[in-house]
């Protein structure tokens, strides 16, 4: 063994498990680790970033885009602190996330003397917001930690975990034998559970699937893809499972079907999915009994009822019921779910100007390109209709709903794979989190397209506002920058559009260009998807035509 510094071994031990690339921002109590980077340059390549929310976002687009770890380093206190909301955005996501987080001298952890950057219980901090978090206390603890935090990425289900290593150690030297590479486990699913699993689905008569995150987190969509072929039964896609399956199969449906299908269901299994209303209650599927299928056991209690549960990796549990499964001619349900179809294009018919728009990106991104969705009036619509073709192409933020998330998330999608297209949406308030990372985007010649809906407010707080308090406005206007001049600002290409048409145009061109690009779409109010999202809110009052498009007159 070569004696080495605590971050040489930091660095090895990444290397060891196929880390390739770190979205970071140095500073001093990371001196020992970067430096050690610093010799490895031609092995991992440091993403340095403008802000330390934009690497936990990057760090998540690049995971959940390759199903690999993606990795991201930042300081103690504040860097951290900023760094959370990516955190939480991948725990909401199942996303195979590691946040490596420097920390105060090791003597002085926990003792409140003020050292530069310190805050009380940082260690509790990320406890409470990833599924491991270990902190090194000597160098010869490192390459141990770094790969326990490897074994909990890869296995059960997939959350982000944290590596504390406080710069004492970072700098020490010892000598430590470096773990080989962590291979993916698997969660097995029990017989018994199968076996009770398969015989109810056997005898059901209109069987019905719901396919969750956990269906794109462990690759299962050509096996549940299988199995419903098996079973003739419809799979409907949650926004955590859009394009796990691929949304032009004739047996998949968008999540709003199951308004119209559980009234004939007889048995629903769930997939990976944590089967939960917006308000906190079981999914609706009226008299229909219930399979639960997930990783995490805790995905499976109250206020979920079901009659089967089975614990296990989504892929593990969906090849056991395959073979599990008797070998059975099923009488095709063609008829019946074409009906079925003409419903769910009847409701979905409401969101018109943003299937517009998303048909314009669907038509113009490759089948692999990827879509990275934002807490937007676009996005909205999206997480209920956008059509994904693959595994791993759309992208978004899952229960947390983190505003402002996106442009830096696709930042590390594109990074993960820079000849891949992606097209990012963005409303004008969301956009702002993370607009400095324009800078990124430019250092590295990330070739990601970045649309950003512009209509000069938070348009949700303002819908809200309007629609619940007699239209008593309240700070939720915005003061937009000249997007055209931010572009050329930082050395970008920039482009306007005022139509679907007119964006697929634009599109058409800057796909295969490849190269940064800024989308500005002006427009105006869009008609509120939410009765369409979340079962149980009141439909709005329909907008005039054309609303949400910018007069003539009024376009530059």
């Amino acid at each position: 063994m070569t004696e080495m510094t605590g971050g040489e071994l930091l660095a090895e031990s990444l290397i060891a498990q196929g880390v390739t690339k770190i979205f970071g921002i140095p500073g001093v109590q990371l001196d020992g680790a970067t430096d050690a980077l610093y010799d490895r340059k031609d092995q991992i390549e440091f993403v340095c970033a403008r802000n330390e929310q934009a690497t936990t976002y990057m760090a998540d687009g690049y995971a959940r885009s390759t199903g690999d770890v993606g990795v991201a380093m930042v300081v103690p206190g504040p860097g951290v602190l900023n760094a959370l909301a990516g955190v939480a955005t991948g725990y909401a996501t199942n996303s195979r996330l590691l946040l490596i987080a420097g920390q105060i001298n090791s003597q002085a952890i926990g003792k409140g003397l003020g050292a530069l950057h310190e805050i009380p219980d940082q260690t509790g901090i990320l406890e409470r917001i990833t599924k491991w978090n270990g902190i090194a206390r000597t160098a010869a603890e490192v390459p141990d930690l770094v790969a326990e935090a490897f074994r909990q990425l890869r296995s059960g289900r997939p959350r982000p975990v944290a590596l504390e290593v406080p710069p004492d150690v970072l700098a020490a030297f010892a000598q430590a034998e470096i773990p080989s590479y962590i291979e993916p486990q698997r969660l097995p699913a029990a017989t018994d559970q199968i076996a009770a699993a398969a015989e109810l689905l056997a005898t059901a008569k209109h069987p019905l699937i719901v396919a969750g995150g956990g269906v794109g987190a462990s690759d299962a969509g050509r096996a549940l893809l299988e199995l419903a072929e098996r079973l003739e039964a419809p799979v409907l896609v949650t926004e955590g499972g859009r394009g796990s399956v691929d949304a032009r199969h004739r047996l998949v449906f968008d999540s709003l079907a199951l308004r119209e299908l559980r009234e004939r269901a007889d048995v629903v299994l769930s997939v990976g999915s944590r089967f939960v209303s917006t308000f906190g209650t079981q999914v609706n599927v009226a008299d229909a009994q219930v399979i639960l299928l997930n990783a995490e056991e805790a995905d499976m209690q109250d206020p979920r009822e079901a009659a089967v549960r089975v614990h296990a990796d989504a892929a593990a549990g969906v090849e056991a019921l395959l073979a599990a499964l008797p070998q059975s001619e099923r009488p095709s349900r063609d008829a019946e779910l074409a009906i079925t179809r003409s419903w769910l294009e009847g409701h979905l018919s409401q969101l018109a100007p943003q299937r517009e728009y998303l048909s314009a990106i669907r038509q113009a991104l490759p089948e692999d390109g990827v879509f990275v969705s934002e807490f937007t009036q676009v996005g909205y619509a999206a997480s209920a209709c956008y059509p994904g073709y693959g595994p791993r192409t759309y992208i978004g933020p899952g229960y947390q709903g983190t505003l402002g998330y996106g442009f830096a998330t696709a930042l590390g999608v594109k990074a993960a794979d820079p000849q891949r297209a992606v097209v990012s949406v963005n409303g004008d308030g969301g956009f702002s989190w993370t607009l400095q990372e324009l800078s990124t985007m430019k250092r590295y010649n990330l070739g990601l397209i970045a649309i950003v809906f512009t209509d000069g407010f938070y348009g949700n707080v303002r819908r809200i506002q309007k629609n619940n308090y007699d239209a008593r406005y309240f700070s939720s206007d915005l003061t937009n920058p000249d997007y055209q001049q931010l572009a050329a600002a930082f050395g970008i290409r920039s482009a306007k559009a005022y139509t679907p048409d007119e964006l697929a145009a634009v599109l058409a061109e800057a796909i295969p260009a490849n190269e940064p690009l800024l989308i500005e779409v002006p427009v105006g109010e869009f008609p509120s998807p939410w009765h369409l999202i979340h079962e149980g809110l009141k439909a709005p009052a329909p907008l005039a035509h054309g609303a949400h498009l910018i007069p003539e007159a009024e376009r530059q």
